[in-house]
């Protein structure tokens, strides 16, 4: 395998950075030690006690609110406090996301979907893998590892400089592609070769274009969309969902359905419409397990 393609440097690091680098590697080192229940568990307990006080907390209630207008203001607490305690989860199993990998580890793991699987691998093109940041959207990479094929997975670099070994380190067979220009040509180089990709596709991303999305347009990438229209790729939907106990069900859903006109403008957005409902009907079976915290659509 080829060494990850280092993001391009987006500014040198402060004093700032080297103290949180020295924190989050010391973390790192201390949470390996224990645990994957426990690690877990801790992590969603710091994150959901404190969390809800935190600024970001603001733009998730109000993203609610709209989102769930008929909820009481007491179910709005209850899932915000349940976002945070995901994401806390999710923060802390970082350290230990390669205990999964480990025969005990696996049985944390249920995976569904292995003939949807099979058969997009049967067509002979690569195949594009899309999420969501549901649950722990790390077992993306790490599911294909249990399972046994490859994936490459784009990423977004750290905006802390000095963190960018501590996220190359994740675990999974295949290479980590950073987002922006020189990743979607490594990512179609990749694809090119009949390799296969994987990709988040809920975030809100300006470059894009504007799609429906739990109710409300949102500024929405394509570059899945466009690769599955070049390379002909089959576009296999993974949901993740978290289970009690620090445990975890991915299923692999059927190839979504592309059908294709002669207006490649109108593909793209219908392609990118399908897959953000899909997102939504996932989001709206676990609201508490989607991140909420970010600006996903216009003010």
């Amino acid at each position: 395998m080829t060494e990850n393609l280092t993001p391009v440097k987006t500014r040198e690091a402060t004093l700032m950075d080297y103290i949180s680098a020295g924190f989050a590697y010391g973390a790192m080192s201390i949470l390996r030690l224990l645990p994957f229940t426990f690690v877990s568990a801790l992590g969603g307990n710091i994150a959901s006690t404190f969390g809800p006080m935190l600024k970001p907390s603001k733009n998730a209630r109000e993203n609610l609110k709209r989102t769930f207008p008929d909820k009481h203001e007491a179910e709005i607490e209850m899932i915000l406090r349940g976002v945070w305690e995901n994401m806390g989860r999710t923060a802390f199993e970082f350290a230990v996301m390669d205990h999964l990998l480990t025969p005990r580890g696996k049985q944390r793991v249920e995976i569904e979907g292995q003939d949807n699987i099979n058969a997009a691998f049967a067509t002979g093109k690569p195949v594009l893998f899309f999420g969501a940041h549901l649950a722990n959207w790390e077992l993306l990479p790490v599911s294909a590892g249990i399972i046994g094929f490859g994936v490459h997975v784009f990423y977004r670099a750290p905006n802390n400089p000095l963190l960018q070994n501590l996220f190359a380190k994740r675990h999974g067979p295949g290479e980590l592609i950073p987002k922006g220009a020189p990743g979607a040509k490594r990512a179609f180089s990749k694809l090119k070769k009949g390799e296969n990709l994987g990709i988040l596709v809920d975030q809100k991303l300006n470059d894009g274009i504007s799609v429906p999305f739990m109710g409300r347009e949102a500024m929405t990438g394509t570059a899945i969309a466009e690769f599955a229209l070049r390379f002909d790729a089959p576009l296999i939907p993974i949901q993740c969902i978290r289970l009690p106990g620090a445990r975890f069900k991915l299923i692999y859903h059927p190839a979504l359905e592309v059908m294709r006109t002669d207006d490649k403008k109108t593909d793209v957005r219908t392609i990118m419409t399908d897959i953000n409902a899909i997102m939504e009907g996932w989001i709206r079976q676990h609201p508490d397990q989607w991140l909420w915290l970010h600006n996903r659509w216009p003010k």
